[in-house]
């Protein structure tokens, strides 16, 4: 997927959320009786603009990386008499609170309603099944073994690949004992394994939670069998048509795919002497593959050949409908263990049990927007929903200058009686301002360290 396509990916996303979350302030404001001067998607120069019948003017803005609500606020400057009854700080702490914390929730109802729309939709996934286990791995020594189905880790089940991965997520920088539930196939006994972890990933930049414990699980081989051939290209310039399978290269045998892509690479305007099986019969032809540059620069060889992906087999797919409310019921459920996973991670972070290297930014949100909207519709929807959950879950945490600490303010005014003195709110504000600024900067290095 080309840059383009990428960023606008992330922007779709990014706008998606920010209109939900500051739509959530804006809402609870109006029912609060709070005038509202203006509702922004972006920052700086307004490329549309208008207004609606009580006053408020909409803006969508020419930098779309955030969003906010402007209301009629004495801290903001002189308020007219006229407008005084509608000002943010006239109204009990109990409303101010409410117009605060209404923007992250709006998040997370976001969140639960992708997961719902997900769920409806009906989830399809595959079995975990061992492929390999590497030796004196933490899969090893607790005795698991090839063809083996992972069904649950600590009691909890892992029907397909990304419940097993968001459950060993969640163990990510942690020393203790796991337990994995498997059988073998084609039964219904379970066996009971228990491996030991110690730090486990807590240094690795980008944790492979499946390949950490030592485990590779089965994918069908992937055979170098042409689905469509690029009309002018190298293979079609050589004879070859869909359904034709590479052989052997140069006399070399081509197990899969990937022996067949790297060989090309390594060839740019090399000649190269095939052998093809098409239905029944072999033959051989000679093909030059075209020299086209990566994205470092480096030549490679193409031919125009793109892959026939295998199909799994039946009785590894992991199927799951749900009723439209029993849908509802697992997105409240898939969006409050994010968050508890999040919340999780921020917790093991400050505490170094992992590392800050797990810390992602504009990029690297770009990069998955991008990529999860090539896996299809439904994986864009699940990025979006995590992203949501994010958003909201960070809001939440007790830092100056997000809502969390605005919170954390009025929840002290109710308490005492009076709010919070404006020193220490600047104080706070500082500090709040140190840190968000200073995780943004950590983020930002740690996307440019992974391209």
């Amino acid at each position: 997927m080309d840059l383009l396509q990428t960023i606008f990916f992330m922007l779709v996303a990014l706008g998606i959320l920010v209109t939900f979350h500051e739509f959530g302030h804006f809402w609870v404001a109006r029912r609060c009786g709070i005038k509202v001067l203006r509702f922004s998607v972006g920052f700086g120069t307004p490329l549309v603009r208008w207004h609606d019948k009580l006053g408020t003017e909409f803006v969508i803005a020419a930098l779309p990386l955030g969003g906010y609500v402007k209301m009629v606020d004495e801290r903001e400057g002189n308020v007219a008499a006229e407008d005084l009854p509608y000002a943010f700080t006239q109204k009990s702490v109990w409303q101010r609170m409410a117009v605060v914390i209404a923007g992250p929730a709006a998040n997370f109802v976001l969140a639960i309603l992708v997961y719902w729309l997900i769920y409806s939709l009906g989830v399809t996934g595959m079995a975990p099944v061992i492929d390999s286990v590497t030796p004196g791995s933490v899969a090893e020594r607790a005795g698991l073994q090839q063809g083996q189905e992972i069904v649950a880790v600590d009691g909890k089940p892992t029907p397909t690949w990304q419940a097993l991965n968001e459950q060993l997520v969640g163990r990510i920088g942690e020393t203790g004992s796991i337990s994995f539930t498997a059988k073998q196939p084609d039964t219904i006994q379970t066996y009971e394994y228990r491996g030991q972890l110690e730090t486990w990933l807590m240094e690795a930049d980008q944790p492979d939670p499946i390949g950490g414990l030592g485990l590779t699980l089965y994918t069908p081989p992937i055979l170098p069998v042409a689905e469509e051939i690029t009309s002018g290209g190298p293979a079609d310039q050589a004879g070859l048509v869909a359904d034709d399978r590479i052989l052997e290269a140069d006399g070399i045998v081509m197990d899969d795919w990937i022996t067949w892509v790297n060989y090309v690479r390594a060839r740019p305007a090399v000649a190269i002497e095939l052998s093809v099986q098409r239905g029944e019969d072999i033959f051989t032809t000679n093909l030059v593959p075209n020299q086209v540059n990566d994205d470092d620069g480096k030549a490679i060889g193409q031919v125009g050949m793109s892959v026939r992906m295998p199909e799994w087999p039946e009785h590894m797919i992991r199927k799951t409908d749900y009723s439209l409310f029993g849908a509802l019921g697992r997105g409240v459920e898939q969006t409050w263990s994010m968050s508890v996973l999040i919340l999780d991670s921020v917790k093991k972070m400050l505490t170094g049990l992992i590392s800050s290297k797990h810390l992602s930014g504009p990029i690297t949100i770009a990069k998955v927007a991008g990529a999860s909207a090539q896996y299809g519709f439904t994986a864009y929807l699940g990025f979006l929903a995590f992203l949501s959950v994010s958003l909201g879950v960070l809001n939440l945490l007790p830092i100056p200058v997000l809502d969390g600490g605005h919170l954390m303010y009025y929840m002290i005014e109710a308490i005492k009686g009076k709010p919070v003195s404006e020193k220490i709110q600047m104080i706070g504000f500082r500090i709040g301002m140190f840190l968000v600024i200073g995780l943004m900067l950590l983020a930002l290095y740690n996307d440019l360290m992974r391209l």
